[in-house]
């Protein structure tokens, strides 16, 4: 199993911030299918502050292209990635339209 994570931050409002918590307590069906359905076994999120830390592992079958692929022809994933970027803001160094940046191990015990 591989493991990737990812950075993202939050618009600094106390409100929205918790708006995106409450969505994240109850995320919708058709979304965790999706997550599930692409090969990814585990997916965390961690917030300090307005930035987010998210860990996915991921099993043989997933592929990060597939993903891409799948999540752009499904209505469902572009309604709550659409709804999510009312909350999310992204990274300075982010590329644009980039959301979640995938970030680089540089340390391991």
């Amino acid at each position: 199993m591989k493991r990737y994570c990812f950075a993202l931050d939050l618009l600094s409002d106390p409100e929205l911030i918790a708006e995106y918590e409450k969505y994240h307590a109850a995320v919708w069906p058709e979304i965790l299918e999706s997550i599930s359905g692409a090969g990814v076994e585990v997916c965390e999120i961690y917030r300090t502050g307005d930035r987010l830390f998210m860990i996915m592992e991921v099993n043989d079958s997933f592929s990060f292209e597939a993903k891409g692929a799948a999540d752009a022809a499904n209505p469902k994933v572009q309604e709550w990635e659409k709804l999510m970027w009312k909350y999310q803001k992204a990274l300075p160094n982010a590329k644009p339209g980039e959301k979640w940046i995938l970030m680089n191990k540089i340390f391991e015990l």
